[in-house]
């Protein structure tokens, strides 16, 4: 596998963009700086843009305004959140009016309201299923709580599994960490909603009515790897939480379709990757595997020449090392080492 070329900008190639937040829009309290404008120029050649967020926190209006004080222009129904496929998930299997116990904030009661399911707060309302999702609030009663409906037997569902999520002060504890609390002290682990599954996929297919969408996105193992499982193309940014390194020594099933600095890649043609007996070649640059480490010559654009190096890594048989992980990933780290360093990573 390799990542794609495409001789049109991607905003005339799909007919959607199902775009994450976090990491991708915006990083804390202010936007990425190329993202408002990327969203206009995409939206103008005719791509239908949703916001599909993992964060089960805030409501879409409070999402849509949040995004618009940004300069970023979106509605309430533009902005897709698992808290939404996860309010799905339980009115799929339950009669409506139904108590669900919401271990979130009001985006999560919200979503379980519309989907005509009574929210509830304790366990001694015998909820049929316990929803948890993050929010900044979330306090040792309410998991106390969450903690025993399920034990009683109560449905267990999680808005997402994200173990962090950027922050302005950096990697924060998002809202797979805090599940784990929950399925630790009950051994019953949680269904999921959120990327990579597909309910919040789905979410954002139905509402945007795609064909041929394009999921954008900055991590590996949610917005890419759920774009792998549902067949459908995928733009990673390096804006948010994935390093150089991270990509090339992507597993098979979390590498993605293109590559760009930041959303503007939404709005450009991508360059076609050669591979010959000399190596991989993308812009100015080849990369090729020599006994057992990765190789880079030429010059031009950094980002062309992160994409040799990946499709080089990508398609060069794995070569055995004798020891433990820890040996196999010093191994690892040294195959690329020199290549990244190079390109000033």
């Amino acid at each position: 596998m390799t990542l794609l070329g495409s001789a049109q900008p991607l905003n005339t190639v799909y007919d959607a963009a199902l775009v994450d937040l976090d990491g991708v829009v915006y990083i804390g309290p202010r936007a990425v700086p190329a993202a408002p404008e990327a969203i206009d120029k995409a939206r103008a050649a005719g791509m239908r843009v949703a916001f599909v967020t993992n964060n089960a926190s805030r409501t879409p209006a409070a999402i849509a305004e949040r995004l618009t004080a940004m300069d970023i222009h979106a509605a309430p129904g533009d902005v897709v959140t698992s808290a939404e496929a996860a309010a799905r998930m339980v009115a799929q299997r339950f009669p409506a009016g139904s108590p669900v116990l919401v271990v979130g904030d009001t985006g999560l009661r919200v979503a379980v309201r519309r989907q005509g399911m009574r929210p509830v707060s304790v366990a001694a309302e015998r909820p049929v299923a316990v929803i948890q999702g993050y929010s900044p609030r979330i306090g040792y009663d309410l998991i106390c709580e969450g903690t025993l409906a399920v034990a009683q037997g109560a449905l267990f569902i999680t808005s997402n599994s994200d173990a962090t999520a950027p922050m302005e002060r950096g990697m924060l504890p998002a809202n797979g960490s805090f599940s784990r609390v929950i399925a630790s002290a009950t051994g019953q682990e949680p269904l999921v909603a959120g990327k990579p599954m597909q309910p919040l996929h789905e979410e954002g297919v139905i509402r945007t009515g795609a064909a041929h969408p394009l999921v954008v996105g900055d991590r590996l193992d949610t917005d890419i790897e759920g774009a792998c499982a549902r067949g459908a193309a995928s733009m990673l940014v390096l804006s948010g939480v994935t390093a150089p390194a991270d990509l090339i020594t992507a597993p098979a099933h979390c590498r993605p379709s293109y590559l760009a600095w930041d959303l503007s890649g939404m709005n450009l043609a991508h360059p076609e990757i050669h591979m010959d007996a000399a190596g991989v070649h993308c812009g100015g640059w080849t990369a090729a595997v020599h006994g057992g480490r990765l190789q880079l010559t030429g010059g031009g654009d950094r980002l062309d020449a992160l994409r040799a190096l990946c499709a080089a890594a990508w398609n060069a048989p794995a070569a055995p090392v004798a020891g433990g992980a820890a040996d196999a990933a010093r191994a690892e780290t040294a195959s690329f080492g020199s290549a990244l360093a190079q390109l000033g990573w």
